[in-house]
């Protein structure tokens, strides 16, 4: 009896973390972006999570701008992205470059090459809010 209840609050939890996980996915969906996350765990710091997200964007694609809850830092493993940030001109980052995004800063990026761009994404966001929040 206890066990079948743990089963089922344990099988609650995990789905409801599924569809946390989903959801967010589903909140970036742009025509031509690809998210995978990779991995999603706790952090030693109360409130927050750490969360691997492998990101594609095909020739043409771009991501309109929005925030996200907390800091991350972005590899690019191929192609060149065209980074935007709200008050900045727009940067380059080629295979082999970084770039890091602070909690809140207005953003969003584009596909302007000829190849899929590749980026890993490490995000350190509060946990429990959207990943990614537009920009109206």
């Amino acid at each position: 009896m206890v066990c079948s209840r743990v089963i089922r609050i344990a099988s609650g939890i995990a789905l409801a973390g599924f569809l946390t996980i989903t959801l967010a996915q589903a909140q970036q969906a742009t025509p031509g972006a690809e998210r995978t996350v990779l991995e999603q765990k706790d952090l030693s710091v109360p409130g927050y999570e750490g969360v691997l997200v492998r990101t594609e964007l095909v020739p043409g694609a771009h991501e309109p701008m929005h925030t996200h809850p907390g800091d991350y830092f972005a590899y690019v493993l191929e192609g060149t992205i065209t980074f935007l940030r709200e008050g900045q001109e727009p940067t380059k980052r080629k295979a082999g470059e970084v770039f890091f995004v602070p909690k809140g800063i207005v953003h969003g990026a584009s596909n302007d090459g000829t190849t899929t761009v590749k980026l890993l994404v490490t995000f350190i966001v509060e946990k429990g809010k959207p990943l990614t929040t537009p920009v109206k």
